[in-house]
């Protein structure tokens, strides 16, 4: 096992009806605005919610914030702040408002012309942003309790991410009531989301934590085994509160304790979001199964665990179970109506690849958890996507 630290401040209030203890956790004298996404909020009675516990605060609103959040949009807000001298930010919504809200926190305290390509192109390190908290109405990206975020920049088609322990929010709400109203669509994106958040922090080499590992097959088992009756019937409290931990606990990091990470399949997503606008979740699901495919020999021993731990497979070679564990998640995937091909979304592959290969070797990067994923073989990956 590596050495680490863990640091992690943020309270988290879980279960029904946790949107009501807002006002002990906001202090009254506070200026606080509420940022949300495009509206579902009001429709889903959360807004209502907040308001009413609010009742009797300084409380500002912006909307807007898109999925896949626009650093132009966020820079409208932080205008906003600044108008008004806010000091405390409510995100209420998905992973993409939050991870807008964090960014806002952190560029309305910069000082300079660009926060964009300060923060997340340079990666220069935050040195002061706004408090923040969040009501998480959207199981998937993990960001209700961690110091990171992805923002797009509609100007240059990127999409990067950045961290800071100055964004962790301060306290987290998570009512799984909430997600009963959710589109199909967004729960299967969260749930694959999820699982792939697992998959770049398990799915890497050993480096002995049995621990860690179990938790991450745990999540893995308990996504495969909840998604279904979610989608079946989505007020099932129980699977929707099963489901919504499993995002938590998929991204806030107590998985990768001591362990190698990977993060690839998201950086190559990313791009496929920023040139072709598809979802987040539907990227991720394209790309898994090919750079598994690319990087199985690596990987074989964790994906051989995982083939005969959480699918079942009694394949005893390790390279054979590898293949049925990526042969199984991709399956899995279908099984939940997620499509795993470019050409499902009329993108061609060879222009898919050439783009990102490009992209990949201006920034001169690369990528993985023994950094082998470079743009020639982000382009082996995607042309086969």
């Amino acid at each position: 096992m590596n050495n680490f630290e863990f640091y992690c401040p943020t309270k988290v209030l879980f279960g029904k009806g946790t949107i009501a203890e807002l006002p002990r956790l906001i202090d009254k004298s506070q200026k606080v605005l509420m940022i949300y996404g495009g509206g579902s909020i009001k429709r889903n009675g959360v807004y209502e919610q907040v308001k009413q516990a609010l009742e009797g605060y300084q409380l500002y609103e912006f909307g807007g914030i898109e999925p896949n959040p626009k650093y132009e949009t966020c820079m409208k807000a932080v205008e906003l702040i600044k108008q008004e001298n806010i000091d405390f930010l409510l995100a209420v919504g998905g992973g993409s408002t939050l991870d807008g809200t964090k960014f806002i926190a952190a560029a309305a305290k910069y000082e300079g012309d660009d926060a964009y390509e300060a923060i997340l192109v340079r990666e220069e390190a935050v040195k002061d942003a706004l408090p923040l908290a969040d009501i998480i109405t959207l199981p998937a990206t993990g960001s209700e309790m961690n110091n990171g975020a992805v923002i797009s920049r509609i100007s240059t088609s990127e999409k990067l991410p950045f961290h800071s322990n100055l964004v962790f929010p301060k306290f987290s709400i998570i009512d799984p009531q909430v997600t009963f109203s959710l589109p199909v669509r967004q729960t299967i994106n969260g749930i694959v989301d999820t699982f792939v958040h697992v998959m770049e922090q398990y799915c890497t080499y050993d480096v002995n934590t049995p621990l860690q590992d179990d938790w991450a097959l745990g999540i893995l088992r308990t996504l495969i085994n909840e998604a279904p009756k979610v989608l079946a019937e989505p007020n099932d409290y129980d699977a929707c509160a099963n489901i919504f931990w499993c995002a938590t606990c998929g991204l806030n990091y107590w998985i990768s304790l001591g362990a190698v990470q990977d993060w690839a399949t998201h950086m190559i997503g990313h791009e496929l979001t920023a040139f072709y606008g598809i979802d987040h979740g539907q990227s991720l699901a394209i790309v898994l199964p090919r750079l598994l495919k690319n990087q199985k020999v690596s990987k074989s021993k964790k994906l051989a665990k995982l083939a005969r731990e959480v699918f079942g497979v009694q394949e005893t070679v390790d390279l054979k179970a590898a293949d049925k564990a990526i042969d199984n998640i991709e399956e899995f995937f279908n099984s939940i109506g997620m499509k795993t091909k470019l050409a499902d979304y009329e993108i061609d592959a060879m222009d898919a690849a050439e783009k990102i290969k490009n992209r990949f070797a201006q920034r001169n990067v690369a990528f993985g958890e023994k950094c082998n994923i470079t743009s020639e073989t982000a382009f082996e990956i995607i042309k086969n996507c």
